[in-house]
């Protein structure tokens, strides 16, 4: 239900606006450029997106068969098990769904955006095999969205290359704030699930591992912001890659050693990407068109004038406002976003306290209706319950998070 409201209240606010821009302020091509943008969002739903990923699933997909059928994922499984099984009670002891949400959520922390998702829809869809209610998101499912949404990426290497392409004196600047506004949002995600779920976070295992990989984290945080910008994106493509590769040739040399059909098991779960691929088609375009639709229509320029014009009447410091239309943009559209984020920083500055404030914002979270559309549509569920709400406070939190830090960094 709570996509039919989502898609209702975008086509429905965007064409209120619309009205308004024609009868009162003459705006003779707003309904131009709302079908056109209707057009050139289905196009890049299917062209840009679904086909490109049609290729990455196939193989990723195919790789994790080999890995389930080589017993590699159940290793994993069982390693991160005393964890998880508490974090997804529901969810049958030393099942392979464990290893390939340890794998989705560890492509993710290495910036591997491209690996993740073939491992987050096969978690997904594992997930969906457990479900009772298959038109319903599980308690499990939504734990999962919720956090792989807040996109907890140790190193945000396209962001840092983007603040070089556009004169950066130092382009890792914004490494430690982005660390730091994502750390948020994963942790508000996960209190607010577990409090919905009744999941005690202070049970001993569960705050073993969460204060664990606190400190984990911590040590990276430490280790690279001592190292010079150079060393931080040579060390951090080669250790992301690298284990990226590793696990590939792992799973082939483990099916090696178990005598399976190699080739055979590949292209068994390859089948199953490209099939998912397809699937999947419908749900982008729905929601990347009704996206385009609020975007077009000038909903999220007005809404930050008057943030703006709110913050003014207060007399506190309005620097923060005009990078707002990046943290706007991010959880309906990631390239949206990613866009806004270049403009700023060719506006004002990529070492400006906006043009840093804005990267800060990109590498915050994940574009949550993005994702709510892509993994839930490519298992069907329609009731996604509260899992949008979950991702949206989330995403608050870093929005809040991501000011904060940047005027502790940058001033």
């Amino acid at each position: 239900m709570a996509l039919n409201w989502i898609w209702f209240l975008f086509f429905g606010v965007a064409f209120v606006v619309a009205i308004i821009q024609y009868i009162f302020f003459g705006n003779a091509e707003i309904f131009k450029i709302l079908v056109d943008g209707m057009f050139d969002s289905a196009e890049l739903a299917v062209m840009k997106i679904a086909l490109p990923l049609a290729g990455v699933m196939t193989f990723f997909m195919g790789i994790l068969q080999v890995g389930e059928k080589a017993g590699a994922i159940q290793f994993l499984a069982k390693r991160i098990g005393p964890f998880f099984t508490r974090l997804f009670p529901e969810i049958p002891k030393d099942h392979p769904v464990h290893g390939q949400m340890i794998m989705n959520f560890s492509a993710n922390l290495l910036g591997l955006d491209n690996a993740a998702t073939p491992f987050g829809l096969k978690a997904m869809q594992s997930l969906q095999e457990v479900n009772p209610n298959k038109e319903t998101a599980s308690n499990p499912q939504i734990m999962f969205l919720v956090l792989h949404s807040a996109g907890p990426v140790l190193i945000p290497l396209s962001i840092m290359a983007q603040r070089a392409i556009y004169g950066a004196q130092d382009a890792s600047d914004i490494f430690i704030p982005c660390l730091m506004a994502t750390y948020a949002t994963t942790i508000t995600g996960l209190i607010f699930v577990s409090i919905k779920q009744k999941i005690n976070l202070l049970e001993p295992v569960l705050f073993a591992w969460l204060a664990g990989l606190t400190a984990f984290l911590g040590a990276i945080l430490w280790y690279f912001s001592s190292l010079p910008k150079e060393a931080i994106e040579l060390q951090s493509k080669v250790i992301s890659n690298g284990i990226l590769f590793l696990l590939i040739f792992s799973f082939i040399a483990a099916a090696m050693r178990k005598k399976i059909d190699i080739f055979g098991t590949f292209v068994e779960g390859a089948k199953g990407g490209f099939e998912t691929s397809v699937k999947i088609i419908p749900y982008l375009v729905g929601m990347l068109v009704a996206i385009s639709c609020l975007r077009n229509s000038g909903v999220l320029g007005n809404m930050v004038d008057g943030i703006k014009y709110l913050v003014d009447l207060s007399g506190i410091d309005n620097r923060w406002v005009d990078a707002m239309p990046t943290a706007l943009l991010h959880p309906v559209s990631g390239s949206g976003s990613r866009a806004m984020m270049i403009d700023t920083m060719k506006t004002f500055g990529s070492d400006s306290f906006v043009g840093r404030l804005s990267c800060v914002f990109q590498g915050s979270a994940e574009t949550v209706l993005y994702v709510v559309a892509l993994y839930f549509g490519s298992v069907q569920v329609r009731n996604i319950r509260y899992t949008l709400w979950a991702g949206l406070l989330a995403d608050f939190v870093g929005i809040v998070t991501a000011i904060w830090v940047s005027y502790l960094f940058f001033g």
